[in-house]
């Protein structure tokens, strides 16, 4: 049975929200849970979720409110006790020497050890980064691992990688980046034959700054293993042109930020429109059905988390803000990438090179 360690002190709504997901995964996905963190507080919410529940809306927005009642003592859940939290605003490589004992260090300890098969953070996503790599180490053929997010689009998911793990990236990084999102794509997303393409300002082959352009003259060197598409503009990541866009992590992490922020503001401006006048309301209430469902296709709970790729071992960084459903939707992400071999795949890749 597949394990999966979770920092439960991890993010804003740490430890009730993400032990009432991780027991949820468990009792869904049929997993084994490990809970790091402090145990009187971890034990406290694993009784409330067996006597009281838990209140959720099950990634379909506000207004429809459930309450979850799962017995724990009929799940494989271990409690593994941390003394330490690392808090969002402390330096991440500081943090993880002087905090030894802190919850995501013993988390991803847990799966350098085996005794878990994949660690899932909703914490400072620094520390995660920070401890994965220092306690798993990197894949052969990996300079830096990098996040892989998925993202909706009109037709189906994409991944955009880096997510906001490197700053400053070489050519031969992004390279990297497009292999293990290709990867990614087609073992765990289920896309036969990923187009990979680079964000970049244009389409031409001679737009963007040195590291598009030089990225763009290795990507079609390696086209024989990556099915290469070309440059990406901001405009086309969600027209579904490519199913993997590759760029560095800043440039990454603001268009994903932006995003965010748009598709907040849009569904804030419709939701007062139809509170403006009577005619919004009437055209609201009919509309709500259909708004619902749009949510929840882009709605960031439903993917989980995003996986850092390029360790030797299974990270899913979840949002900070991530309740329940999030931590779950995270679990089942961490469980398809420990079944589908997703680094093995990729360390067979360079071996081949």
């Amino acid at each position: 049975m597949t394990r999966i360690a979770i920092d439960a002190m991890g993010g804003d709504n740490a430890p009730h929200e993400i032990v009432a997901g991780a027991v949820w995964a468990a009792k869904e996905y049929g997993v084994a849970i490990e809970l790091v963190g402090k145990q009187d507080q971890i034990e406290r919410e694993l009784e409330k979720i067996s006597t009281e529940g838990f209140l959720t809306d099950k990634g379909k927005g506000r207004g429809h409110r459930y309450n979850i009642k799962i017995d724990t003592s009929k799940l494989d859940i271990k409690v593994t006790h941390a003394s330490e939290v690392i808090e969002m605003g402390e330096a991440p490589g500081q943090a993880i020497r002087k905090k030894k004992k802190s919850s995501i260090v013993l988390a991803v300890d847990a799966v350098a050890q085996g005794s878990s098969d994949a660690v899932v953070a909703a914490g400072s996503t620094g520390a995660a980064m920070a401890s994965s790599l220092f306690g798993l180490g990197r894949l052969k053929g990996i300079d830096r691992p990098a996040i892989a997010v998925t993202l909706p689009t009109i037709k189906k998911p994409i991944v955009v990688i880096d997510g906001g793990a490197n700053s400053n990236c070489s050519p031969e990084m992004l390279v990297q980046f497009a292999i293990m999102g290709a990867t990614f794509s087609k073992n765990v997303l289920g896309i036969e034959n990923p187009r990979v393409g680079v964000l970049n300002i244009g389409e031409e082959a001679g737009k963007g700054n040195e590291l598009a352009q030089t990225t763009y003259r290795l990507l079609e060197e390696h086209q024989d293993k990556i099915n290469f598409v070309g440059n990406i503009e901001g405009k086309e990541i969600f027209l579904s042109l490519c199913d993997v866009v590759v760029c560095d992590g800043f440039v990454g992490n603001v268009a994903l930020k932006v995003t965010e922020g748009a598709s907040s503001m849009l569904f804030t401006m419709l939701k007062n429109e139809f509170k403006a006048d009577l005619i919004g309301k009437i055209i609201g209430l009919l509309a709500k059905p259909f708004m619902r469902r749009i949510y929840t296709k882009i709605n960031y709970e439903e993917f989980g988390g995003a996986l850092l790729l390029g360790v030797r071992g299974i990270t899913v960084i979840s949002h900070g803000r991530s309740k329940a459903y999030a931590i779950k939707n995270a679990v089942r992400v961490a469980k398809e990438a420990v079944e589908s071999g997703v680094n093995e795949k990729i360390a067979r890749f360079h071996e081949e090179e």
